[in-house]
């Protein structure tokens, strides 16, 4: 059995791939100011050559979103964690954690929109991970979480903790216990095994893992077809970026004459 990298390695790794993808979203920003600028100067031939480099910076730029893409999507058919077609075009990964006033606000505000618009079309598919930074009561409400996905009620549990701001006492087990029954969970017996069990444990290192490795530092992060948004951005952001990624994939399934 070969010998697996170190977690330090990993991190380093991935870290410079996301330092790479930043290094070329600043090159392609740099190269569209200088197409813009030579445009009002008249200077066409090294307008030309700066759009040419701009595709070539374009294309690798969306290699790696491509590569991020396939990484975290897992597509993974019945996963209670996750709200779409497992084939839809675009995949939306959000890293997340319960005690986070603006992954709530995305929750509230921005998730329902883009579900009646582009999930319920078969455009859209949302992938939620765990991605707990808060300490201990954030853990055991994203380990509630996955308990209630046990029983098919990941999303009315997941709602009802966002509904609003919920730190410390509120996040107590009895607490969620309640939330649960408020949420629908019908068996509380095997909610509460499921919470403190090692499957929920091993669900959220997962998630966590897979977190650290992207370099996701702050929640609520996300990434539509790898493409990556930081923070509880508007609507309009979140759509035009899932509407750009339709577009890429249709495209690129022309392309592949599929």
């Amino acid at each position: 059995m070969p010998t697996s990298a170190s977690p330090t390695r990993k991190l380093a790794a991935v870290g410079a791939v996301v330092a790479l993808v930043v290094a070329v979203i600043a090159i392609g920003i740099a190269v569209g100011k200088t197409v813009e600028g030579d445009r009002d100067t008249g200077r066409t031939g090294e307008s030309e050559a700066a759009a040419s480099t701009g595709s070539q910076e374009d294309a690798a730029q969306q290699k790696m979103f491509d590569g991020l893409a396939k990484k975290t999507s897992r597509r993974t058919a019945g996963d209670p964690l996750a709200v779409g077609k497992k084939d839809a075009p675009v995949v939306l990964v959000e890293y997340a954690d319960y005690a986070c006033s603006f992954c709530g606000r995305f929750t509230r505000e921005t998730q329902p929109e883009l579900v009646e618009k582009y999930v319920d079309a078969g455009t859209l598919r949302i992938e939620f991970r765990n991605f707990p930074v808060f300490g201990a009561d954030s853990e055991r409400a994203a380990r509630a979480s996955w308990a209630a996905g046990q029983q098919g009620k990941f999303w009315q549990l997941h709602d009802t903790l966002y509904a609003k701001t919920r730190k410390g006492g509120d996040l107590a087990e009895d607490k969620l216990v309640e939330l649960a029954r408020e949420s629908g969970v019908p068996d509380i017996d095997k909610f509460r095994t499921d919470l403190g069990g090692a499957g929920a444990e091993r669900a959220l290192k997962k998630d966590q893992d897979e977190g650290y490795q992207l370099g996701v530092q702050s929640t609520p992060s996300f990434l539509v077809n790898g493409r990556p948004i930081s923070g509880a951005q508007p609507t309009a952001v979140f759509a035009q970026a899932v509407e750009d990624a339709a577009a890429k994939a249709g495209a690129k399934g022309s392309g592949d004459g599929r």
